[in-house]
């Protein structure tokens, strides 16, 4: 399919975490999901392995099956004191924004399995984590799942970056027949969305966050 006319900053800046203006009614092909996982597969892992798995999820069953999970675990997370409407409560500024994020969280929690295509980007790393290096161990699979999210806005689609489900894990994988030490690192949502475009998002200014040659 043909990509939309973006260069690559606005392709970089205008890659949302879409939850209400993804279209739940609009079917997406899987050929189309193919081609964006075709281009995630170019992306770096550690000492090549590539030991990246991905699981596709288009059968409605299954997906209301993963969405009353997923339910739950939001239910548990906007109840915590970490969740995106609790932070910054206390911030003129930010608060706002943050409570229009923990609404979204909570309606892509009831709709996340009528959502048309699931993915969930997997690592084969044996059945215990190991204790040390875990930024190596999920760099090699968290770039790909990026680039799944990128080439996804390039062609039209929405998606969002999840990782909530996580809290349930064993659930899903009971569920999909994820075989052990196979560990899910996401789950991406995808579909076409509503409206024209999306613009850059508010953001911390880069001298506050900018450490040159030390802290």
């Amino acid at each position: 399919m043909a990509t939309l006319a973006l260069s690559p900053d606005e392709l970089l800046t205008t890659t949302r975490t879409v939850r209400k203006r993804l279209d739940l009614h609009r079917p997406v092909p899987l050929e189309l999901v193919r081609e964006c996982l075709e281009v995630a597969l170019q992306a770096p892992s550690g000492s090549n392995r590539q030991g990246w798995q991905w699981l596709v999820i288009t059968d409605p069953q299954l997906r209301r099956h993963i969405g009353e999970i997923y339910r739950d675990a939001v239910a548990e997370y906007l109840d915590s004191t970490g969740s995106a409407a609790r932070l910054f409560a206390d911030d003129p500024d930010r608060a706002p924004v943050q409570q229009r994020v923990g609404d979204s969280v909570a309606w892509l929690g009831e709709r996340m399995g009528e959502v048309p295509v699931l993915v969930l980007p997997c690592l084969r790393a044996g059945q215990t984590l190991p204790p040390d290096n875990q930024a190596g161990l999920w760099g090699s699979v968290l770039p790909a799942a990026w680039s799944y999210c990128l080439a996804a806005r390039a062609r039209g689609l929405g998606t969002a970056w999840t990782t909530l489900h996580l809290s349930r894990e064993a659930e899903v994988a009971e569920l999909l027949g994820i075989p052990s030490g196979v560990h899910q690192a996401a789950l991406i949502p995808t579909a076409y969305y509503t409206g024209e475009s999306f613009k850059p998002a508010p953001r911390q200014a880069l001298d506050a966050v900018l450490h040159v040659d030390g802290w």
